[in-house]
């Protein structure tokens, strides 16, 4: 792995406007972060997943870390053993899991991951089962939060996914859900809500969906500057445009409420989003800088070699020229291998740093896992900011 240069000095003409030199520039420097990169290289139990949002238990998002616990949720996960290098026979792969971090440091003794059983075989944690799944949907996992407006329950966006065909992308989204975890409930989740949401979009052959990166701007929360919203991204079409959704957190549930950004006004037409920026990843997220910026992360057109970041003035924007962060060639160890789906983990971060996993997997993942069974699990990088 490389860092993109130790320090990205903005290089605009001296005529250049202020507004746009405060969103193009920043000083920064980035390590990889091994300790939480090891805390996913696994031999037992969960041994390779992709998604990987983190929750803090206590809603506390914004860094230094305050959560006593972290739930991180992950979709398709690998479950069996690894023993001399060599994946064993009975892995199996199911379609989500979870995990909770007890402290705020990568300990693997404080991390402890979950999953469902029937008859003595692994299954996903959630399943869909609302009034518009068809036989045969299953869930991948959007970005998720703590709602302490609504008595701490956990909510986490649920893509309904049917199977198209073989082959890497022989998959296809159908619709979007929201999955409520009271916050009594204790893993695996035997117990939980779910109900469809009109957040996902299909419109001209494209589509799109909300729930790619959560930013609850609260000063429950512990952001600065709160403005008391939630906001909810979402991507579409083909470009990877960036959507922006808001709504108050005791409203969350009440689809009414919601409100869209369409360039200059927030309005309750979803259908009239406007992207802010575009060439996002399908998962991502917004965290408030120490200087008051807004840092989206993502890999660059979802599925590449670069993490990278924007500078925005707010949650929905402007958002500034792209910067690359991070060369990701070095995980790539395979030509079929590839990187995607980059994210901030504020709850996890230190105070003027940004801890930022990415994941890896294969064009030809069922032959690849034969010889690199660990490949399929995220990496982590730090960036500290000057």
């Amino acid at each position: 792995m490389k860092s993109i240069g130790f320090i990205f000095l903005f290089s605009l003409l001296a005529y250049a406007p202020v507004q746009a030199q405060q969103l193009d520039s920043i000083k920064f420097n980035v390590t990889a972060a091994p300790e939480w990169t090891n805390l996913f290289y696994r031999s037992e139990g969960w041994f390779g997943g992709d998604g990987i949002y983190s929750i803090p238990l206590n809603g506390q998002e914004a860094s230094p870390p305050k959560a006593k616990k972290t739930l991180f949720i992950f979709s398709d996960s690998m479950i069996g053993k690894v023993t001399g290098g060599k994946m064993q026979p009975g892995a199996k792969m199911i379609h989500n899991a979870a995990a909770v971090l007890t402290g705020n440091e990568p300990d693997p003794k404080k991390m402890s991951f979950s999953w469902k059983n029937a008859d003595q075989k692994p299954e996903s944690i959630f399943s869909p089962k609302t009034p518009l799944t068809n036989v045969g949907d299953y869930y991948w996992l959007g970005d998720g939060f703590v709602n302490q407006e609504l008595d701490n329950a956990i909510f986490i966006f649920g893509y309904r996914i049917k199977s198209t065909g073989s082959g890497a992308f022989g998959f296809a989204e159908v619709g979007n859900t929201l999955i409520k975890i009271k916050a009594s409930e204790a893993l695996p989740f035997q117990n939980y809500e779910q109900k469809d949401t009109p957040f996902y979009l299909d419109e001209n052959g494209e589509t799109g969906s909300f729930g790619a990166g959560i930013y609850v701007n609260t000063k429950q929360a512990g952001q600065a500057n709160a403005d008391g919203y939630i906001y909810v991204y979402g991507t579409f079409g083909k470009t990877k445009k960036l959507l922006v959704a808001r709504v108050l957190p005791a409203a969350f549930e009440n689809y009414d409420k919601w409100n869209y950004w369409d360039g200059k006004n927030w309005q309750a037409d979803i259908k009239k989003s406007v992207a802010v920026t575009d060439q996002v990843s399908n998962e991502l997220s917004l965290s408030q800088l120490p200087d008051g910026r807004y840092a989206l992360i993502f890999q660059q057109s979802g599925i590449g070699k670069y993490v990278c970041m924007q500078l925005g003035k707010t949650p929905y924007g402007p958002f500034g020229r792209v910067i690359k962060l991070w060369d990701t060639s070095e995980a790539i160890v395979l030509k079929s291998f590839f990187t995607y789906n980059a994210k901030a983990h504020p709850g996890l971060s230190k105070k003027g740093e940004l801890l930022i996993s990415y994941n890896v997997n294969s064009f030809d993942f069922l032959k690849d896992l034969q010889t690199h069974p660990n490949l399929y699990r995220p990496r982590f990088i730090r960036v500290k900011f000057e």
